[in-house]
């Protein structure tokens, strides 16, 4: 019943290795379904839109609020770019982490090896 987990797959769990999944509508189609929703007189239904288009309706939401967030039109959530760099920021801060954990390790190891008498 028990699998043995290489040490590939672990590190395949752990996120290391993982890719992103693949979008499922094109850009091209969520730059059109924002345009026509912007463009629609007033206010139409996101729902019968999304009927319309073949997409999720929540999708399409989603869409919508992000692209008035880039426009400047809402406060509530940040704009790609902002995302883009937050992304950028936090993978920064988790390389800068490991290598400050590997130079603690390393300064530890070498003190211990310049000074025998130390306790562990």
């Amino acid at each position: 019943m028990w699998r043995v987990v290489t040490a590939g797959q672990m590190g395949l769990m752990r996120g290391t290795l993982t890719m992103a999944a693949p979008r499922k509508y094109p850009q091209e189609l969520r730059d059109r379904a924002v345009r026509e929703y912007r463009t629609a007189g007033p206010k139409s239904q996101i729902k019968r839109l999304a009927t319309d288009l073949g997409v999720h309706p929540e999708a399409l939401r989603g869409w919508i609020r992000q692209a008035e967030a880039d426009a400047g039109e809402r406060d509530d959530r940040p704009t790609s770019v902002e995302r883009e760099e937050l992304a950028a920021l936090r993978k920064e801060n988790d390389q800068l982490k490991r290598a400050n954990e590997i130079l603690r390790t390393a300064s530890a190891l070498f003190a211990a090896q310049l000074d025998p008498t130390r306790p562990r």
